[in-house]
């Protein structure tokens, strides 16, 4: 099938090119994307501490201490998608748009987009892992949990990892992406939203190093690009539910110097750090760049046909 002759836009018809003239309201009367997508990102880093404090309240009531278990982040990302929930919806109203036509439209939660992210990020998680034991580099001694303890953990990893793949990417794409790609471009601005992916984790994250931020940008960067091929993030949300599920319950990996509670194999990790990941774990593993870059390949071929952006 022969590429497509024209690129997507991202919201409709692009107004005529009014540039030189008001630097920061567009010819359809309302703040240029550039300047929106600034107040979204500002709006949401003031807004964090404020709608964070009540999801502390709760897990501290509830007794939930904050760490790599399922309570903890499953509250630290509703945190999350509370603020990107408020921005977005503020800004959907001012565009008068559906708060999910930003490229996550529900009614497509459940498609096909979604169970290939799921299945690819199993296989890659599941690749690095077994490479990493065919290497030596990581001995697994049986199971971790027995009986109910098993289901329980599973389930409650899965709905902690429901809420990392909607809640991130909902807040780093979505809303952001398709206004910075109205504003600069595509790439543009899928690199500035890899950069900023991989800042926030190399600056707030224990034990971060180059090996995990070229990870971090080459999937952020794919990420998007299955947006630009599919038209929806919902390929992007499935391979992040998907992904950290596996390193975070299945495997058990450390990430960020810290070990999972209540997961699955009772492993163990012995070598070098870039084989291990180190105190990173998986996704800091050099074994992730070969396994990154035939997604990049099954992404651009499984879909091409018309490019689609995300609709009004």
């Amino acid at each position: 099938m022969s590429e497509p002759s024209a690129s997507p836009q991202p919201a409709g018809k692009i107004a005529p090119d009014d540039s030189g003239k008001n630097p920061l309201i567009g010819i359809d009367g309302k703040l240029r994307p550039i300047w929106r997508a600034l107040i979204f990102v500002v709006a949401g880093a003031l807004l964090g501490p404020v709608l964070g404090t009540p999801f502390f309240i709760l897990g501290n009531w509830l007794g939930i201490a904050p760490g790599l278990t399922p309570g903890g982040i499953g509250l630290g990302e509703l945190s999350n998608f509370t603020i990107a929930l408020v921005t977005t919806g503020a800004f959907a109203l001012y565009e008068r748009r559906r708060i999910d036509s930003y490229g996550l439209p529900v009614n497509r939660a459940m498609s096909r987009e979604t169970v290939e992210g799921l299945i690819a990020g199993v296989l890659m998680a599941g690749a690095v892992g077994l490479g990493m034991l065919l290497l030596g580099a990581m001995q697994v001694g049986g199971l971790a949990l027995y009986g109910s303890d098993v289901f329980f953990a599973a389930l409650a990893w899965l709905v902690a990892n429901i809420c990392i793949g909607v809640a991130e990417e909902f807040w780093f794409r979505s809303y952001l992406q398709i206004t910075l790609w109205e504003s600069i471009g595509f790439w543009p601005a899928s690199i500035v939203i890899a950069l900023i992916f991989a800042a926030l984790h190399y600056f707030f994250k224990p034990d971060e190093n180059v090996w995990d931020v070229i990870t971090l940008i080459s999937i952020s960067l794919l990420l998007s690009y299955s947006l630009l091929r599919t038209g929806t993030l919902w390929f992007a949300v499935g391979f992040h539910i998907a992904f950290d599920y596996m390193q975070l319950f299945v495997i058990g990996t450390p990430n960020g110097g810290r070990v999972p509670a209540k997961h699955l194999l009772n492993t163990s990790f012995h070598g070098p750090a870039w084989l291990t990941g180190g105190p990173l774990g998986t996704e800091a593993s050099w074994l992730m760049y070969p396994m990154i870059a035939p997604l990049w390949i099954y992404v651009w071929r499984r879909w091409r046909g018309p490019l689609r952006a995300a609709r009004r």
